[in-house]
């Protein structure tokens, strides 16, 4: 069924998620409680037709604002990021030799 998108007892489509990207949404609604998936589960949400799942209300699944926590995620995420990419893509150049002596002008 996950290969072909067909239910094989009633012989009708069923949606399958065949981009990374879908899959990854699929993957964080389970995980909403989680701060490091709090930023992808609104897009899931919202996709899904159900935007009256965020806010602040008890019958909300999460609320509208995001936690320290999760703020404090997306920033270590962002960092470790732009450290992996700046140490394995930016061409750095060897500091050339420190000469002692006489240097003229």
């Amino acid at each position: 069924m996950y290969y072909t998108g067909i239910d094989p007892f009633t012989m009708n489509e069923r949606y399958v998620a065949r981009h990374l990207r879908d899959r990854k949404l699929q993957g964080t609604l389970p995980q909403f409680y989680k701060p490091e998936t709090y930023f992808d589960v609104p897009k899931a949400l919202i996709e899904a037709g159900r935007a009256d799942l965020i806010g602040g209300g008890c019958d909300c699944l999460m609320p509208a604002q995001p936690s320290r926590e999760a703020l404090q995620q997306r920033r270590e995420n962002a960092n470790r990021a732009a450290r992996g990419a700046r140490r394995e893509y930016v061409h750095r150049m060897p500091k050339p030799e420190r000469r002692t002596g006489y240097r003229p002008g």
